[in-house]
């Protein structure tokens, strides 16, 4: 039997899909981690990851039998413009495993060389990248996100060359249920091939949305199925204070899925508007814009879709109107609920709402930690003292005034702390905490990063030995800005 069992559903869409090459060799592949629990879930050996075949493999100096190797093509909208031709650039998929659970899922090296979409780049990935999405997207699988995964990491033992000078290379291992994108779909709309769009979409349909194939239009019903899921996951990234940075179209993904860790921050203080994409210069992609973003985003699959929906164009711009439409109501819904139970309610009832946004004004303008406020909120569900809740606001008298609406509010729950503490995490990948285990990585010392990838495995779990990365940022470690480093 294979160390990896692969079937690849997607080389045997038309050529024109992708380009068909291999991985570029690196002339010194280190290990830096293996994700044995979810090399498990795949039916991998971890082992033989760790071994000098697997390694080989993970560099993308061998393939491992079954593998079809592939770049794929998309376009997409980045920061508002269109780009008819983007593509796998500096990623390369190996082909899709099905593993235990019967979910089928791409396996893919991000920074494995030059493809014909590097548009003059290298391919490559400086190792600091690699380390961030290692941490970030396993620290959302924690959190409970929908996203893509880390299956492991190599250092390549050569250099790349940045903006900011010379840095070490490494390639990632990363896992999704597809890298199909809204921009995928956009780049066959762009060139009218409604040959193509037929295929990708009855290739999602079968792959990710099996019960649309039922439905009297199984376009549309895949259409709002994508609507769906987008209203969830991004409801849930505010909720946790997270911000993706690059919400362009080619990094929305089809199946649902957090994808691409570039720029993407966790907020420390609470501020809506908050900024942390060094390319964001006009807040476009902000914490507080990401709900509508996303239905823009949406908005452009809708359109990309047209051929598809009706034969008649006014019947199919109304079928897409009606399902783009349809997203603010699921958005509102899911924010509001998530909400909801950050603050311990249970069942939303009249005037929830109203509680919720005053609680956003309320942190907003107290200047409070985001993940610290609702831990110490937890604390005060159980009947801890207020007073140390209260010492985390730069503003406490906003919070004096706030507090006993909300005691009046959960008082009526049955286990407002329970179920508090099942959504409000301990501990989340802060900024400064994910830069230091770059650096300390990149001077040769894995140790930082593997102690906040272990803390990070547990969440929303009490670690008394590592309540020092609960911490807010002192001023000095603050990270006012990240960068797509790629």
């Amino acid at each position: 039997m294979p160390a990896i069992a692969f079937d690849n559903s997607y080389a045997r869409l038309p050529e024109h899909f992708f380009a068909r090459l291999s991985p570029t060799p690196v002339p010194q592949p280190g290990l830096i981690a293996v994700n044995e629990a979810l090399a498990d879930e795949l039916a991998i050996d971890p082992a033989h990851l760790r071994s000098e075949a697997g390694i080989a493999w993970l560099a993308g100096n061998a393939l491992p039998e079954g593998a079809e190797p592939l770049a794929a093509a998309y376009a997409g909208h980045q920061f508002g413009g269109f780009v008819p031709q983007l593509g796998d650039g500096r990623a390369i998929l190996l082909g899709e495993v099905v593993g235990r659970d019967g979910v089928r899922r791409d396996l893919q090296l991000k920074g494995a060389g030059p493809t014909p979409w590097s548009r003059g780049g290298d391919g490559r990935s400086p190792l600091g990248p690699v380390i961030r999405e290692y941490l970030v997207s396993e620290a959302m699988a924690g959190l409970g996100v929908p996203t893509t995964r880390a299956l492991a990491a190599v250092t390549t033992g050569e250099s790349v060359w940045r903006q900011t000078g010379r840095l070490p290379g490494a390639v990632m291992a990363r896992v999704a249920q597809s890298h199909i994108r809204v921009g995928s779909f956009q780049y066959f709309a762009a060139r009218d091939d409604t040959e193509a769009l037929r295929a990708l979409a009855d290739h999602v349909i079968d792959r990710h949305y099996p019960e649309a194939r039922a439905a009297e239009n199984p376009v549309l019903a895949m259409l709002e199925a994508v609507i769906a899921r987008h209203s969830a996951l991004v409801a849930q990234w505010m909720q946790l204070g997270f911000i993706h940075g690059v919400m362009n179209t080619d990094n929305c993904s089809i199946p649902g899925e957090t994808i691409d860790f570039g720029p993407c921050a966790f907020m420390d203080r609470f501020d809506p508007a908050k900024v942390f994409s060094s390319i964001d210069r006009h807040g476009r992609y902000a914490w507080g814009n990401q709900g509508r973003i996303v239905q823009w985003n949406l908005a452009q699959l809708a359109q990309a879709l047209l051929p598809l929906l009706a034969e008649d164009s006014e019947a199919a711009l109304g079928l897409a109107q009606t399902a783009v439409d349809g997203f603010p109501s699921l958005f509102e819904t899911a924010h509001t609920r998530g909400f909801a139970a950050k603050l311990g309610i249970s069942q939303v009832q009249e005037g929830d709402e109203e509680l919720i946004v005053a609680s956003l004004r309320m942190m907003a303008e107290g200047g409070v930690d985001f993940t610290l406020f609702f831990r110490g909120l937890t604390s005060c569900a159980r009947g801890g003292d207020a007073s140390q809740l209260r010492a985390l606001f730069e503003k406490p008298e906003v919070f004096a005034a706030w507090l006993p609406g909300w005691q009046q509010r959960v008082a009526a729950e049955q286990d407002a702390a329970g179920l508090m503490a099942r959504v409000n995490p301990v501990f989340i990948p802060r900024n400064h905490r994910v830069e230091e285990a770059i650096q300390a990585a990149r001077a040769g010392d894995l140790g930082p990063f593997q102690r906040l990838h272990a803390v990070l495995s547990r969440p929303y779990q009490e670690q008394p030995d590592n309540a020092a990365y609960e911490a807010a940022p002192q001023p000095e470690e603050e990270v006012l800005r990240t960068f797509c480093g790629t």
